[in-house]
């Protein structure tokens, strides 16, 4: 069993149907509970209902929440969710709001240091206290996750850069490996130079690039590894790569092949994507009955 840091935003996906709890960095950490994992959350939250709702589910969870903060004046977060016809997302991501307020104190160090791995996206450095926060841990943290997460016009290419070369392993989706190569002046269009590239960049030794429905790149020990990804009719995409990760990132600190931890991160991404929301139960059953169907 590892134990594992998500720092983040936690929030509710609000969609036109319907409110969810959210947030990718609790999207991730739901997961890697789920595969057996000791997870903590570092975060924040209002004083209010929302807040409570939140902070009682992952508890619920089997989450660590003595990082859980609450904030005495900003609400808990809030996201407005639109689907288009073919269940991709887009984002109207309310600011300022409690998670843009994230302290630093003895306990969150202490968990970072105790962690054997940190796992945190881009949106959280939107603004200058959590930003703060995160550099600060980061400096404490054994083995960093970068899980990049561009929502415009929350990201700079400073902040950006300052957060690949801090990391040991760095996802992204396709989209955002090649927008982010073409600020670092990359000259190709080969999805596998621009991984070299940015990992030469930032000497990052680990990247993953996912590619929708297409599935996943893996690059691990100077070696890439595919999967072409699974068929599935998508319900809506909200969560997909963060149960990706989650799964990935699982397998590999358990020591297992990088070919069977992408192909398994692929699968319950594709699951997750087949279902309504962000984190459905998903048992081992279904995921080996989905990847071996016969």
């Amino acid at each position: 069993m590892k134990n594992i840091v998500c720092y983040g935003e936690v929030l509710w996906d609000v969609f036109p149907t319907q409110k969810k709890i959210g947030g990718a960095p609790l999207n991730v950490a739901l997961r890697l509970q789920s595969l057996g994992n000791n997870v903590s959350i570092i975060s924040r939250i209002g004083n209010d209902k929302k807040g409570k709702k939140i902070e009682t589910y992952i508890i619920d969870q089997g989450i660590n929440t003595t990082n859980l903060q609450v904030d005495g004046k900003l609400k808990t977060g809030k996201v407005q969710v639109m689907l288009n016809q073919k269940g991709s997302a887009s984002y109207d991501i309310k600011f300022p709001r409690a998670w843009d307020n994230i302290q630093i104190n003895e306990s969150t160090k202490n968990t970072t240091q105790n962690a054997d791995a940190f796992i945190f996206g881009s949106l959280v450095a939107r603004d200058q206290t959590s930003r703060h926060t995160l550099y600060e841990l980061l400096k404490l943290a054994k083995y960093k996750i970068f899980d990049v997460n561009l929502r415009e016009p929350y990201y700079t290419s400073e902040v950006l850069n300052h957060l690949m070369k801090e990391a040991d392993f760095i996802k992204f989706n396709d989209d955002e490996i090649f927008e982010i190569g073409k600020t670092l002046n990359s000259k190709t269009n080969s999805l596998e130079e621009n991984i070299k590239f940015i990992a030469e960049h930032t000497n990052t030794k680990t990247i993953c690039v996912t590619k929708g429905r297409h599935g996943a790149i893996l690059y691990y020990n100077d070696t890439y590894y595919y999967n072409s990804g699974y068929q599935i009719e998508v319900v809506d995409t909200v969560g997909a790569g963060d149960s990706f990760l989650a799964t990935l990132i699982s397998k590999l600190l358990k020591g297992d092949n990088p070919q069977e931890a992408i192909n398994y991160a692929c699968a319950i991404g594709a699951l997750v994507a087949g279902s309504e929301g962000a984190n459905p139960k998903i048992n081992k059953e279904d995921i080996n009955k989905f990847i071996h169907p016969n």
